[in-house]
């Protein structure tokens, strides 16, 4: 996920141990924006087939690298098919 971040946002300044897992992404955390909000929305969508439908759900999800984590992990096995 630290990847990704860095590389789809272009965070030429930052690398993933940079980055701590519980810390805000947004605002006082990595100083991203409301644009760099749209593009992280379609970086995860598209990565890992999760849908985040509203800004709502947005918030909580890039609370932080651990939010966002078990958001993938808890929508990604939602959406799996049953045996």
């Amino acid at each position: 996920l630290k990847v990704m971040l860095i590389e789809g946002l272009r965070l030429e300044d930052k690398r993933p141990e940079d980055i701590r897992d519980a810390e805000p992404i947004f605002i006082e955390g990595l100083g991203l924006d409301s644009i760099d909000a749209l593009e992280l929305v379609v970086l995860v969508e598209e990565n890992f087939h999760v849908s985040i439908p509203d800004e709502e759900v947005g918030k909580s999800a890039f609370a932080s690298i651990d939010a966002l984590a078990d958001f993938i992990l808890a929508n990604q096995a939602a959406a799996a098919p049953l045996p």
